[in-house]
């Protein structure tokens, strides 16, 4: 017996089904956002995220220092209980101990 599984991409904006389309990635006020759109609705978000990103300061590991790469991995320089204490007040699910996810860490650095 043969099974095929097809995946198909959705515009989370319309729901339509994306021939071509793009996952953006963003965050705001130190969350951090995913989304798949279509070519027209990724031009419309940037167009209107343009008049804010145009005065807006970047953000990236180089300036805020958040960082290092040793051994070809991403090294954090994070003080681990500043972040959990950050999750925490920005209703983040965060354990008290253990592994900290990659979602919580990009939304904090986004935050800083």
């Amino acid at each position: 017996m043969a099974k095929k599984h097809i995946t198909q991409l959705i515009d989370d904006l319309d729901g339509s089904v994306l021939e071509h389309g793009e996952t953006i990635n963003f965050s705001l006020e130190g969350r951090a956002y995913e989304i798949d759109l279509s070519e027209k609705n990724v031009k419309k978000l940037r167009e209107a995220f343009e008049p804010f990103t145009d005065v807006a300061r970047p953000v990236g590991a180089a300036a805020m220092g958040s960082r290092r790469v040793s051994r070809g991995r991403s090294v954090s320089t994070r003080d681990l209980a500043d972040v959990r204490a950050w999750a925490e007040k920005n209703g983040f699910p965060i354990n008290s101990r253990g592994r900290i996810s990659s979602n919580v860490l990009a939304a904090y650095d986004a935050a800083h």
